[in-house]
């Protein structure tokens, strides 16, 4: 082969590979809408008039767009938390526990807060709180991986029942504001919550989520430590052998994305509900955890299925009310979105161990 033919033999192998990858990402969504939309005729709705509404509400529409980049706020701080876990081979599947939790936490914390600090000094301390508490809901499943070896993905399940659950019981007892008949937190005051950017609804915490999950990509690709956790994650025996304390990178991991994982229930708080409710529970973090695996744990393609999924919730809450189909539908989109997924990577394995072969 010439010298010549060499760098295009190299460039149309990288532009394949390109789009492979975009295949491999964008498949699993194409299939999922698809798949959504047959659910939906079969029940006798109109898919091109929902999906026409998930657009025009959560994209279009000046209000539903920063509608769904301040939906994205708490949802980037999950991401960030579950890259760092997922990339150094843990599941933290509890994050929907750290991340109420905190968030249970913050509410009681921030009314009293704000009548007797500055309001940067109160908000530094509830997301301080935040991301205390988020962590040290992980500290038992970070324990029992690390010393005993237990499965995490039992141990942070049955935490986040229990964290679910604990916030509910605080709410209902604990934190319970008198003034209201229905269980909830003491509403803090619009003028202490988040401020907005510019003449926008959108409040500064997406600022937070994306520094977050910019900082995670730059820290588990760029750094010692980064390095060290996917070591962990990857091979175990090659960290041991190599001299690196599984223990204590283990508790730092869990450490890191619970923390984030609070810090996302502080923000949602601080800059949307201002009060918790008994009971509520958005479930942010199932809902995530097949976006971070079609990004493949990219920061950079994590803010994009992000975006993407925010708009699919707003608009799709739109999209309910006018078609009259159940609001938790976006849930069975994310569903398919996993099944389809699992069968594209499961294809694209098969295909290169063929090729291997």
């Amino acid at each position: 082969m010439s010298d010549r033919a060499l760098p295009a033999s190299r460039s149309a192998s990288r532009w394949g590979g390109v789009l492979v990858t975009l295949l491999r990402v964008l498949l699993p969504v194409l299939l999922a809408l698809a798949a959504g939309g047959l659910i939906l005729l079969s029940f006798g709705k109109d898919p091109f008039a929902y999906y026409g509404y998930v657009v025009e509400r959560g994209l279009l529409s000046p209000t539903g767009l920063e509608a769904s980049i301040t939906r994205m706020a708490p949802l980037l701080l999950i991401a960030a938390g579950l890259i760092v876990a997922f990339r150094a081979g843990l599941w933290n599947l509890g994050v929907d526990g750290q991340f109420l939790l905190a968030a249970v936490c913050v509410a009681a914390l921030a009314p009293p807060l704000a009548g007797l600090l500055p309001h940067a000094l109160m908000l530094l301390v509830c997301f301080a709180a935040a991301a205390l508490v988020g962590a040290a809901w992980s500290a038992i499943p970070a324990y029992l991986k690390a010393r005993h070896g237990i499965n995490e993905i039992i141990s942070t399940l049955m935490m986040s029942f229990l964290g679910v659950s604990l916030a509910n019981v605080l709410i209902k007892i604990v934190f319970n504001d008198p003034t209201t008949t229905v269980p909830q937190t003491e509403t803090l005051a619009v003028a202490d919550r988040l401020a907005r950017l510019g003449d926008t609804t959108v409040h500064w915490g997406v600022l937070l989520g994306l520094a977050a999950v910019i900082g995670v990509h730059y820290l588990m690709s760029r750094t010692a430590l980064g390095l060290k956790l996917q070591i962990v994650g990857s091979n175990p025996r090659t960290a041991i052998h190599a001299g690196i304390d599984l223990k204590r990178l283990t508790f730092v991991a869990f450490a890191l994305s619970a923390g984030l994982a609070g810090l996302g229930g502080a923000v949602d708080l601080l800059g949307v509900q201002g009060t918790i409710r008994a009971d509520w529970n958005p479930a942010y973090g199932i809902a995530v955890i097949p976006l971070i695996f079609l990004a493949r744990f990219n920061g950079w393609a994590v803010i994009a299925f992000v975006f993407f999924f925010a708009v699919l919730m707003i608009g799709g809450e739109s999209a309910a009310r006018r078609l009259g189909v159940p609001s938790f539908y976006v849930l069975v989109q994310v569903a398919l979105l996993m099944l389809f997924f699992a069968v594209v990577e499961t294809f694209d394995h098969a295909w290169r161990k063929r090729r291997g072969a």
